[in-house]
């Protein structure tokens, strides 16, 4: 049996608070000119990023159920399918690289802040009726699919994992009011 993890929720549910704030403000303020605009370090435009950004949190939803999974089997299951996602790496940055040019066609931003409170709304009520023994569980990550993933992350881990992640990318935003 794990023993139970130390997490601060509440200043998690703060940073999933400051970055709807931000994400709406971004979205809000930005013409589409500058939504179309290049940014710092990526091929993708703004708005591009900006949806990188909001499907960092959507991919959390579906971790919390991997780690449930994984987390009950023996640890070489999830290192040894971790491994097999680290072997695929170029065909993920592509379809990662991809996805959003595509993605920014359907959303558009309204469609994107909805989804993000959506989303927010969501890891809340997660977060809010996590067990602390489960935010201790985890499992093997592939470590080279994202700069953030470590070799091994538990659920408390995941929780914390997509503010991160925004926080990153914004800095690569070229938004007068934000990027």
């Amino acid at each position: 049996m794990m023993n139970a993890i130390a997490m601060d929720r509440q200043a998690v549910h703060e940073d999933y608070e400051r970055a709807r704030q931000t994400f709406h403000r971004l979205l809000d303020s930005a013409s589409e000119e500058e939504l179309s605009g290049a940014t710092h370090g990526t091929k993708w435009t703004n708005e591009q990023l900006l949806w990188h950004m909001l499907f960092g949190y959507m991919v959390v939803l579906r971790l919390l159920l991997l780690v449930r999974v994984f987390s009950r089997l023996p640890r070489s299951v999830s290192r040894v399918f971790a491994r097999g996602l680290d072997a695929a790496t170029v065909p993920f940055d592509r379809v990662n690289y991809v996805g959003p040019r595509g993605a920014v066609k359907f959303y558009g931003p309204r469609r994107m802040g909805a989804a993000f409170d959506r989303v927010i709304d969501s890891l809340h009520r997660h977060l809010a009726s996590e067990p602390d023994a489960r935010l201790a569980r985890g499992m093997h990550y592939p470590v080279r699919w994202d700069p953030f993933f470590k070799d091994f992350m538990t659920l408390a881990d995941i929780y914390r994992y997509p503010t991160r992640h925004f926080d990153f990318h914004r800095r690569q935003l070229t938004l007068r009011n934000g990027g």
